[in-house]
């Protein structure tokens, strides 16, 4: 798989991973990147140019809300978190990808 298709599949499933991001509570966008890289051991590395355009769609969707506060720098970031719609919409998302997966699994140990 070359470096333009793990793009596009990264990008296919930002969202996602966004919405599971935020699940574990409130973050800033820095904080959603880094928590994306820790919880994939770094396989994953989100780029500002992708994150916040992805943030700002899902605000924009009801999915995600947003607030100024202080960060734990002193600095002033959004934090964003999860709506209640957006916590069904993880739910919805997380059952359509295992779901999705189980069948490209069946697919790729066919003989």
């Amino acid at each position: 798989m070359g470096d333009e298709d793990r793009a596009d599949l990264l990008q296919g499933t930002l969202d996602l991973l966004i919405l599971k991001s935020l699940a574990l509570g409130p973050m800033h966008g820095w904080g959603i990147a880094q928590r994306l890289a820790q919880l994939s051991a770094q396989a994953l590395q989100v780029q500002q140019g992708s994150l916040y355009p992805a943030v700002r769609r899902l605000e924009r969707q009801g999915l995600v809300r947003s607030r100024w506060a202080t960060s734990e720098n002193n600095r002033r970031a959004r934090y964003y978190e999860l709506t209640r719609r957006g916590q069904a919409q993880l739910g919805e998302e997380i059952d359509a990808w295992q779901r999705f997966a189980a069948v490209v699994a069946r697919v790729l140990e066919a003989t």
